[in-house]
């Protein structure tokens, strides 16, 4: 088997060098369609020389498919001819099934989770990944975990020693004091812990809000976090790599209504997304800083998007670290990289080559394929 280094074109065992890659979509989760938009982005922009594209969908309900379909386009050569969301339907599989052909010459098989949210990008399945003992795109499954806990995560990166805004955690049923929640000021955001692209945040100008506010975010999890408001610009970054991360230019969103809430990003469309973000240069160097120092602080690997508040008076704070951001067209993450020199294809090879790699240097520690007292090895 050779390898061909990050963003290099060698491939990695199998004929003729091509990588079957599992492509998973769709999930459980709230962000079931913008995932199934997110595909169709990454399926058009992959290699076919490279990759040996298997499309798996996950309704819902929790099935597994095969989308047979979109397969069949993909080996004619008629990426182009993918509807703008794929529909996660088809025949009915194991999950191990999606991973392992059981055909000796297959190539090597690396999945790619395009999932959001819980029962995708929380760990469940890259453990998944990690019980197949196939290599998978991204975070592992504690790193994973840890950042969708909003929760877990500032507290790792406060330890860390990171500026964040001041919030409260807390389960239903264990609501704080009122003059606790009333000491961070008004307005504040609620959030359910465990979930991304804004689904279940509202902004309570007062008590008279936060009960309405709370019950809502508790109808999505049973954890809540309620944060100050910071009156700010919102700039994201992104990093990119394993032992070694490193960091995009930075991107600004410019919310068209109070806060950059779901519609806003994926149905309205009227956010402004720059990229470059127009930023001092200091700003933006300590930016991409703190940026590798949170990936690093959640055990983030191979791709994050790490969301700041820059605040007047230049105070810049970390809001949270998502280890499967969004790659639709309209997505910061790819955006942020193609203006830092990485094009949307090689990104995506890129983050092939850097699953590939973890699982290799993985592979020879004991209990990952190695038995105790067996020599290390590839």
């Amino acid at each position: 088997m050779t390898w061909g280094g990050p963003g290099g074109a060698g491939g990695y065992g199998g004929p003729g060098g091509r990588i079957r890659l599992v492509v998973l979509f769709g999930g459980r989760s709230a962000e079931h369609e913008v995932s199934c938009v997110t595909a169709v982005s990454v399926l058009r922009a992959l290699d076919p020389l490279r990759y040996e594209v298997v499309p798996v969908g996950i309704t819902r309900e929790g099935r597994w498919v095969q989308d047979h379909e979109a397969q069949r386009v993909l080996a004619a050569g008629g990426a182009a001819a993918l509807p703008a969301a794929l529909v996660a339907a088809g025949e009915e599989i194991e999950p191990f099934g999606a991973f392992l052909s059981g055909d000796p010459a297959t190539p090597t098989t690396v999945v790619f989770p395009l999932l959001h949210d819980p029962f995708g990008e929380d760990g469940a399945v890259q453990g998944l990944c990690e019980l197949a003992g196939v290599p998978y795109v991204g975070t592992a499954v504690l790193g994973s975990a840890v950042a969708m806990d909003k929760i877990v995560a500032k507290q790792l990166l406060a330890a860390a020693g990171l500026p964040i805004a001041r919030y409260l955690g807390f389960r239903d049923g264990e609501r704080p004091p009122a003059a606790q929640l009333a000491a961070l000021g008004w307005p504040v955001f609620v959030k359910p812990a465990n979930l991304g692209s804004s689904i279940g945040v509202t902004r309570a100008a007062g008590p008279a809000e936060l009960d309405a506010a709370i019950a809502e975010a508790l109808g999505y999890d049973e954890w809540v976090v309620v944060e100050e408001a910071i009156e700010g610009r919102e700039i994201e970054c992104g990093v990119l790599g394993n032992l070694d991360p490193e960091a995009s230019l930075p991107g600004e969103v410019r919310p068209s209504r109070d806060f950059y809430d779901y519609e806003d990003k994926y149905e309205a469309g009227a956010a402004e997304l720059l990229a470059p973000a127009p930023l001092p240069d200091e700003v933006t160097a300590e930016i991409r800083r703190l940026a590798v120092a949170a990936f690093r602080a959640v055990r983030a690997e191979g791709m994050a998007r790490v969301d700041f508040f820059y605040a007047p008076g230049g105070r810049v704070l970390v809001n949270e670290v998502n280890t499967i951001p969004g790659f639709t067209p309209i997505s910061m993450y790819p955006r942020m990289w193609e203006v830092s020199g990485v094009p949307y294809g090689e990104l995506l090879d890129r983050l092939v080559d850097l699953a590939l790699e973890r699982h290799a240097r993985r592979a020879g520690r004991v209990g990952r394929g190695r038995a105790r007292g067996a020599p290390p090895g590839r």
